[in-house]
């Protein structure tokens, strides 16, 4: 595999730049409140190369898995800025630049093997700095407890703030900032890289191409459990950039109670959801298509069907301080209409391990170590077997089977700033499909965050 690391470091320091020069100086009113200071919260440069060799395939499709291999590298650039408003607000402003592509051009694999690529059909977006969160976060402590010290990081600003609180985050973010959250496989820029290791894939939560979507979450915390709810806009069409705004017919909502009741400091999360959008039935698509005609879900769309479903999560710190943990994750949905803004999963089930270097005296080193199982339903089936296509699977036929991966990674930490990560991943009937593979991507993360 080739890598070049490409020409786009200049670009974010520019940004970092602007986000620094544009900080205004600390005011002092006539009460002596300070008026607000912006803060750049973080930077990072995250670069990943894949390579695909060629595998068995008897025959193709317009979106199947390239066969005949594939070598890509992509590379995101993001600055984190945070202000404190006053009033319990905090105000946050991302930005973000994406460039590059992932391998098979993200398209043939329900656990598409890199996180940070966008999905095919997408060049209409660009590969310009682009806003990927603008919101507000409101915090109301509640009476008779303990403080938390929040540390500085990424969409959150260094502070002190009450255990027991509600919180209310307004504006444009990724549901998944706040839902599904998960110590051991949440980050594909330094953890498992796999869509289907640091997400439950089930979960066809609200977003745009890109992952972000426009809404509101509500959650009370406290130091035993926290309940947290949400609505957010949906997309037009799947897999697409532009939101329906019609509200009423269109909205992604979820619930999720999380509780800290495992030994050693280790949480479960039950997760319920449920869409609203102008999606396309697969079984009405099926009898649409008669005789030898290929069904086409996107011509079946009618505004305010419904998706709903289900997922458990789970992490369980081991030793190390929790740097050495374990981790599940199951989800379930409906299957009835179409996959729409994540990926084609309609059951999850995944778990792992994350080791830490401090068992070898590399202390800031992580091993991890994780399998997923992706299942789709007998409609969404009999669907792709026709030769239907969706916005990421079709391989023309389907002699079906579940889609099993495996991953590992080590990440090598190289100073202060600066990982290294490389990646194997084994993936067993790509895309739902026993006809095909099994397949294996090599890669190679660089991660530089400040």
């Amino acid at each position: 595999m080739h890598m070049r690391i490409p020409n786009g470091l200049s670009t974010l320091l520019g940004i970092v730049t602007l986000l620094h020069v544009s900080q205004v100086s600390a005011q002092s009113t006539d009460d002596g409140s300070a008026a607000w200071i912006p803060q750049v919260l973080g930077t990072q440069v995250n670069v990943i190369g894949q390579h695909l060799p060629t595998f068995h395939s008897p025959y193709s499709g317009a979106t199947s898995f390239t066969a005949s291999g594939s070598d890509a590298i992509s590379h995101v650039y993001g600055a984190y800025t945070g202000a404190t408003l006053g009033r319990g607000i905090d105000a946050y402003l991302d930005i973000e630049m994406a460039r590059g592509k992932g391998i098979s051009h993200a398209s043939g694999l329900a656990g598409v093997p890199n996180g940070d690529v966008l999905r095919q059909g997408t060049a209409d977006l660009g590969n310009g700095p682009y806003v990927a969160r603008a919101f507000l976060r409101y915090t109301r402590a509640l009476s008779g407890d303990r403080p938390d010290t929040l540390s500085r990081g990424p969409d959150q600003l260094p502070s002190v703030v009450a255990s027991n609180r509600v919180q209310v985050d307004a504006g444009k973010f990724a549901v998944s900032d706040l839902f599904d959250v998960n110590r051991y496989a949440n980050s594909t820029r330094l953890q498992f890289m796999n869509w289907g290791l640091f997400q439950n894939t089930a979960w066809d939560f609200a977003a745009d191409t890109r992952g972000y979507s426009n809404g509101v979450a509500i959650a009370w915390i406290t130091r035993l459990w926290t309940a947290r709810l949400g609505s957010f806009q949906m997309p037009k069409q799947a897999n697409g950039n532009k939101f329906d705004q019609s509200l009423r017919h269109a909205n992604g909502n979820q619930v999720e109670v999380s509780l800290n009741a495992l030994p050693r400091g280790g949480v479960v999360r039950f997760l319920g959801f449920l869409n609203h959008a102008r999606m396309g039935d697969y079984r009405e698509a099926l009898d649409r298509a008669t005789g030898s005609t290929v069904p086409n879900i996107v011509a079946d769309d009618q505004p305010s069907r419904t998706k709903y479903g289900f997922g458990v999560n789970a992490e369980q710190p081991l030793f190390n301080d929790g740097d050495t943990g374990i981790f599940a994750r199951w989800g379930w949905n409906d299957g009835k209409t179409e996959s729409f803004a994540f990926t084609e999963v309609e059951g999850h089930m995944s778990a792992g391990i994350q080791v830490s270097g401090a068992l070898w005296g590399r202390h800031e080193d992580r091993f991890g170590f994780a399998g997923v199982r992706h299942t789709i339903g007998s409609p969404h089936q009999q669907y792709l077997a026709r030769g239907g296509i969706g916005f990421l699977l079709g391989d023309g036929a389907l002699t079906y089977g579940p889609e099993t991966i495996l991953e590992s990674y080590y990440r090598a930490q190289l100073g202060k700033y600066f990982e290294l990560s490389p990646d194997v991943q084994y993936i067993r009937n790509p895309g739902y499909n026993r006809d095909r593979g099994p397949a294996s991507v090599f890669g190679l993360r660089v991660n530089f965050r400040y």
